[in-house]
């Protein structure tokens, strides 16, 4: 009995390419909301033609289904909430995912600098409770930590003093 081969996309006609390629992207938007760009990549990535990408991308653009400017809101929203993300760390997600920096500037304006260092003070705040031993191996690690998201090197440093002063009248 011979195995059949499955056949490759160049070998497909232009209506099976985009039906595979609205499969592919379908099933990639099933998973988590995805830029435009990153549908891209995978495609391409799949060996999709030019043209039959920006036909299916486009398609799923006009209908809704791909929106960067709602991808981005809705990430901004859970990298700041959920994980104390900094505005410099979240455009950095967004320029990496491909969502045009216009967008980019946008969404990240919705966190005010004064939410910002609050976030930053909270995580750091957080760090000290949980850690113990060395104080000066600790505000080391709390600041690394605050770096790691994205803070400035200024803010890294205000909140990390003002958790410590959170923390020590908390103890007393």
């Amino acid at each position: 009995m011979a195995s059949r081969r499955k056949p490759e996309i160049g070998e497909l006609d232009r209506e099976e390419q985009g039906r595979l390629a609205r499969d592919i992207v379908t099933r990639q938007l099933a998973m988590m909301d995805r830029s435009r760009a990153q549908l891209e990549r995978t495609l391409v990535r799949k060996g999709m033609p030019e043209d039959v990408i920006d036909e299916v991308l486009s398609r799923y653009e006009e209908i809704g289904l791909i929106d960067d400017e709602h991808f981005a809101e809705v990430l901004t929203r859970t990298r700041f909430t959920q994980k104390r993300a900094s505005r410099r760390a979240i455009a950095a997600e967004l320029e990496q995912k491909g969502v045009d920096r216009e967008i980019i500037e946008r969404v990240i304006t919705q966190i005010d600098p004064d939410s910002e260092f609050q976030a930053a003070v909270e995580l750091a705040s957080k760090k000290l409770r949980a850690g113990g031993g060395n104080p000066e191996t600790l505000n080391r690690r709390t600041y690394a930590l605050l770096a790691r998201r994205g803070f400035s090197s200024g803010m890294c440093s205000s909140a990390l003093r003002q958790a410590r002063e959170q923390v020590e009248l908390e103890l007393d």
